[in-house]
């Protein structure tokens, strides 16, 4: 199968791969994937009709990386050093991705979480060309045509978005859509996933944002959201679309309100194989960081206590995840359900009370609360924790400031090394910054975020704040499912993918007294995550690839995993 109507990738004789090109001249060199720049050799040149186009000189990659790390360097703030990587990636996509994985650490926060939010916000004015497939209420009843217009040929991984529920900025509409590309280029230089395989969707199903709506620049259809049937009609009708075109595609479905994201997980997980990164992916890294946070406690998963602020997608899929890690630790499911207590803006969560229908299996038995002191009719988080004395508070709230000092002292009250994880993003959601639990529990916090924060100083010591992102699962998560064909993502598959990241940064990093690995090795932790989902696809008989079996996954994940390189090009016919 070929890549795309205007190119395809072949092999010589020797094995040796070339980019076979059916386009000529400007048309070549507006194709992002084609584009080398002034990388193309003076034979090239000649030979596909771009001579004189082109500035004389001939630069290597490398020498092309020094120019625009230059130019990225020289951009005044993240929001126009985002921009200044989102125009390279609409010229020349190849050079993006190498710039990318050599300088990871410092651009993922400008790719992805926090920068990504402020430009979600700021989409309608940076908008300068399309990318990827948007299905609004206009177009929807036309999807298989539409999904015909997209370039690849052979799509295998879909990030797909209403944008209803965007980090902890909320509903976005159109602009939601920087969300799918900013994860696509983790999926491409974090997981090996090679870009000619991809496709950010943007499901534009209206917005509750009157100024949206009424904004002259807005990108996005003017009218309030679907619900209800309409809106499964609508998903369902794109579903439909992919399966058409793209029957071996994952889908990962991102930032969808938290009623919707357990709905359409729970609707297409077996239609397609998919998975919801705010529910599974969040859940997973927050279980591998306090599965290591046990580790430097001395103590088992089974026998902790634990606390998740916020009942959304995200608070309730790493309920699950913690859930499911303890009853792999000899727990039942009653007894772990026993351990893990989920707060939503109402307080504690018992099946007393109205609740949504997902919070219902994450509510405690009011029997359980015999003897707590409360004032209310349902227990406060500060009240909670009074009462509980829980080992781990985990905060999903995007609720900035919410873990005050009196709160924290409570919570690490009798604890040696109490384990608190603000997790919500962007940083302006974090429930608390790291300097302030590392000094309110006197540097004794075991600490994780979800953004990045640099090392605190306290008392003459240095505290590395470890990054519990989802960067960390689901760029390996997606390519192990990928490389297995898989055809359903199964739990156990997810759950692989946290016991792989917990185990390998244990065996890194744990001796130093960090839970997370560096993100400059996300490339080695997303080969051990593949790797693993792979091997667990197979258990779960879910594997369908007829190239790779369980004995050889490791070996295959490497040699699949795609990395940005210039290819020798030629004129096709």
């Amino acid at each position: 199968m070929k890549v795309c109507d205007y190119f395809d990738i072949k092999h010589d004789a020797s094995g040796r791969e070339y980019l076979e090109v059916y386009l000529e001249g400007i048309a070549l060199l507006r194709l992002v994937l084609t584009n080398k720049g002034t990388a193309f050799s003076p034979e090239e040149r000649i030979a596909l009709g771009i001579d004189g186009l082109l500035p004389p000189q001939v630069n290597s990659i490398d020498q092309q990386l020094e120019r625009v790390y230059s130019g990225f360097k020289r951009e005044a703030s993240p929001l126009q050093k985002y921009q200044y990587l989102r125009s390279l990636q609409e010229r020349n996509e190849i050079l993006f991705y190498a710039l990318l994985d050599r300088h990871l650490t410092e651009m993922l926060p400008i790719v992805y979480t926090p920068t990504v939010g402020e430009a979600v916000q700021q989409f309608n004015f940076l908008y300068q060309s399309a990318r990827g497939l948007s299905m609004s209420t206009l177009n929807i009843d036309r999807a298989p045509q539409a999904i015909r217009n997209y370039t690849w040929n052979d799509v295998r991984m879909i990030v797909a978005t209403d944008a209803s529920a965007i980090l902890g900025i909320g509903d976005q509409g159109y602009g939601g859509l920087a969300i799918p590309i900013g994860k696509l280029a983790l999926y491409t230089v974090g997981g090996g996933v090679s870009p000619f395989h991809t496709m950010p969707v943007a499901l534009d199903v209206g917005t509750e944002r009157t100024d949206l709506i009424s904004d002259p620049f807005y990108l996005g259809v003017r009218q309030r959201r679907l619900r209800g049937a309409a809106y499964v009609e609508f998903v369902d009708k794109f579903v439909e679309a992919v399966r058409a075109r793209y029957p071996r595609a994952v889908i990962q479905w991102e930032d969808l309100a938290k009623d919707a994201a357990f709905a359409v997980l729970e609707r297409y997980r077996k239609v397609l194989p998919s998975f919801n990164d705010d529910i599974q992916g969040t859940g997973a890294v927050a279980l591998a960081g306090l599965l290591n946070a046990c580790q430097l406690r001395g103590e088992r998963l089974r026998d902790q206590r634990v606390i998740v602020y916020g009942a959304g997608a995200g608070g309730c899929g790493v309920a699950w995840a913690i859930r499911q890690g303890m009853v792999r630790d000899g727990l039942t499911d009653d007894e772990a359900r026993a351990h893990v207590f989920v707060i939503d803006s109402k307080g504690l969560l018992t099946s007393d009370r109205s609740m949504e229908p997902y919070k219902k299996v994450y509510a405690q038995d009011p029997a359980r609360l015999t003897g707590w002191k409360i004032a209310g009719e349902v227990p406060s988080l500060l009240e909670t924790i009074e009462n509980v004395r829980p080992t781990a508070l985990l905060g999903l709230s995007g609720q900035p400031r919410a873990f005050t000092e009196p709160l924290v002292k409570a919570m690490a009250s009798g604890q040696e090394r109490p384990i608190i994880f603000p997790l919500s993003n962007p940083t302006s959601a974090c429930e608390a910054l790291p300097e302030e639990l590392i000094e309110w529990t006197e540097g004794r916090a075991i600490v994780a975020t979800g953004s990045p924060f640099a090392p605190v100083v306290y008392n003459n010591k240095s505290y590395v704040v470890g990054q519990g992102n989802n960067a960390f699962i689901f760029p390996g998560l997606g390519f192990g499912a990928i490389l297995s064909e898989a055809r359903e993502i199964t739990d156990g598959m997810v759950l692989a993918a946290a016991y792989a990241l917990a185990d390998y940064a244990a065996q890194k990093h744990l001796p130093s007294g960090n839970i997370y690995p560096p993100v400059d090795e996300l490339n080695e932790v997303s080969v051990r995550v593949a790797t693993r989902v792979i091997e667990q696809a197979f258990d779960d008989g879910v594997a369908q690839s007829k190239k790779v079996t369980r004995a050889t996954a490791a070996d295959y994940v490497r040699a699949k995993f795609w990395k940005p390189k210039y290819l020798p090009t030629v004129r096709g016919t």
